[in-house]
């Protein structure tokens, strides 16, 4: 006989199998003691007199089993679905009726707890809690919310205490819901995402911003607002057989139990193209819902096909009183929970200071907290004469390079940002963005390159010495480098502030590009008298013939033409340096 891990009864151990298949209805030993597999043995029995004999039926395979060897006793087939004795021991504790946890109830009997059975999600040797069985938590929880509740319930919270201070503040803080999500309207009250979320249709997304805006909370918050099954992966660390693994498992659980899969895939633009290939079958499917979450610009980096399959949500930068609300809920959970006497110097206005010193970045805000903390509590190696003494040395400390990644946008936001100051003749604004770009440790090269440009581009033929401006300032970056070569940078960026704007010859040559894109026009034929003639042939079919050669006319000028025929009257060249367009802006405030 074997105990039926699900419903707890006993079976015959050839037909356990068939005992489960048929959901615990047929093969159960209803009358332990009448077939001989109870306590009746080779020696004898107890008969209804109490009189002990020897039994007179012959010995039979049901009735009698030869002594088991010392590997069977070890282990044998019944114990791989029963509970370990010092595990069982604590299960059956009993409970009155009156509420009693040691038997000592009103009449003195005693009852086994309701619900202490080992639920079949948890395996064998699994232990419930007393908790969990007097509000009825057993193995049928309808749900995987339910399930991963109650697990939480189980766990010691001395075990979880420990494993939340050895976390880094950042991920102790994490918000546990979405209303606790700061600064982000899409899971707001009133959010696009928030009522997706609540309506249990959670689409598969593409959650799209910077560092520290919330992208990985938001994913936990939804699977444990919806309830589904929940994977977090990382595209750094995980490959394509291991993610179709997980597809495989999805399924499975989809078709077993009807629950749904969210994948969270943090940093999917670190898949390469074909690599995210993988997720289009599954998402398109229903298979999985997937919450991809990328710090890069998704149009350029994530798989056109995936991301017409999902929906993308761009997570705006957190603002200056987001991240300083973040800290002060920290600083207060610290202070109440964790019992924390924080410095006087930790106070409102240094919390304001490392809220602007983050740039939005909510987690590095509680890294500079907890920094911040450990200096002013004296924790470090060295002891109490290590802490600080002021704010100003704090500041000191907490010193941190600007947020500026060189090859996302933050890259092109900046230089353009830049390109277009200068076309507003804006040396201010120019010289603000030159210098974040150097002390962010761009490539000065790549910075003197663009004033190349912009010395053609947008001063072209106002000023035509600022080409040669700018070409010798790249060849002094060049030769150089930094920190010197900030200086001649800033002299070709004031100088190209200052110098009239004229974008006729840029203009110009948009117009001949407009042009080639009309029907035919890319494929005239160049007349005769234009081309070349190397060869006696050339020459007998026309080539150069009735070209007139300028400069050997008075002033160079002659009478011919150079367009081809379709195209003759055509003007590129405008006559104008500038645009006619008035601002309205500037109206208003010369009025």
């Amino acid at each position: 006989m074997v105990i039926c891990p699900i419903c707890n009864r006993g079976v015959k151990s050839l037909e356990i199998n068939n005992h489960i298949d048929s959901g615990c209805e047929t093969f159960l030993l209803d009358n332990e003691n009448s077939s001989g597999s109870g306590d009746n043995n080779s020696q004898g029995q107890t008969t209804a007199n109490g009189d002990s004999r020897k039994s007179s039926t012959p010995p039979s395979t049901t009735q009698q089993q030869p002594p088991p060897s010392s590997t069977q006793q070890k282990r044998s087939a019944s114990t791989f679905f029963q509970t370990p004795a010092s595990k069982r021991q604590a299960t059956t504790k009993l409970i009155t009726p009156g509420g009693g946890a040691n038997g000592a109830g009103t009449n003195g009997a005693t009852k086994p707890v309701v619900g202490m059975k080992r639920r079949y999600d948890d395996g064998p040797g699994h232990q419930s809690s007393p908790v969990q069985a007097a509000a009825g938590v057993d193995g049928a929880a309808e749900n995987g919310a339910e399930r991963r509740e109650s697990t939480q319930l189980a766990q010691p919270s001395g075990k979880r205490h420990k494993a939340n201070r050895a976390a880094p503040l950042a991920e102790r803080m994490r918000p546990q819901s979405l209303d606790d999500v700061f600064g982000q309207d899409l899971v707001g009250p009133h959010g696009v995402l928030r009522s997706l979320i609540e309506s249990d249709r959670v689409p598969s997304m593409i959650l799209w911003g910077g560092s520290g805006t919330g992208k990985t909370t938001i994913a936990r918050c939804i699977a444990r607002k919806v309830g589904s099954r929940f994977i977090e992966l990382n595209a750094t660390s995980t490959g394509v057989a291991e993610v179709k693994k997980l597809f495989g498992e999805a399924a499975n659980e989809l078709a077993l139990t009807g629950r749904k899969t969210i994948i969270f895939c943090d940093e999917i633009h670190r898949f390469s193209k074909s690599q995210q290939d993988v997720f289009l079958k599954p998402v398109e499917a229903g298979t999985i819902t997937l919450i991809g979450a990328t710090t890069e610009n998704p149009s350029f980096r994530v798989q056109a096909a995936l991301l017409s399959r999902c929906r993308t949500f761009t997570l705006k930068q957190l603002s200056l009183e987001d991240v300083q609300g973040i800290l002060v809920r920290a600083l207060k959970e610290e202070v109440e929970h964790e019992g924390l006497e924080p410095s006087p110097l930790v106070d409102e206005e240094l919390l304001r200071y490392l809220a602007a010193f983050s740039d939005g970045d909510a987690r590095t805000a509680l890294n500079l907290l907890e920094l911040a903390l450990s200096l002013t509590s004296g924790g470090g190696s060295g002891g109490g004469d290590a802490q600080v003494q002021t704010k100003e040395d704090i500041k000191a400390a907490l010193t941190k390079t600007l947020v500026y990644d060189r090859a996302g946008d933050q890259h092109y936001d900046t230089i353009s940002a830049f390109h277009k100051s200068v076309r507003g003749s804006n040396a201010d604004a120019a010289l603000y963005y030159l210098a974040r770009m150097l002390q962010s440790g761009e490539d000065p090269l790549f910075i003197a390159r663009r004033m190349v440009v912009i010395a053609s581009e947008d001063v072209g033929l106002a000023d035509n010495t600022l080409l040669p401006l700018a070409t010798a300032t790249y060849t002094a970056t060049q030769q150089i480098g930094m920190p010197e070569a900030r200086i001649p940078l800033a002299h070709c960026t004031v100088a190209l502030c200052q110098a009239k704007k004229s974008t006729r010859a840029y203009r110009a040559l948009n117009n001949a590009y407009s042009a080639l894109q009309e029907p035919g026009v890319a494929s005239l034929p160049v007349p005769l008298h234009l081309r070349n003639a190397p060869t006696r042939l050339m020459k007998d079919l026309g080539y150069g013939a009735e070209y007139k050669y300028p400069p050997n006319y008075k002033d160079g000028r002659v009478k011919q033409d150079y367009l081809p025929e379709q195209l003759l009257g055509r003007r590129f060249l405008e006559e104008r340096d500038l645009g006619t367009e008035i601002d309205p802006d500037v109206e208003m405030v010369d009025g």
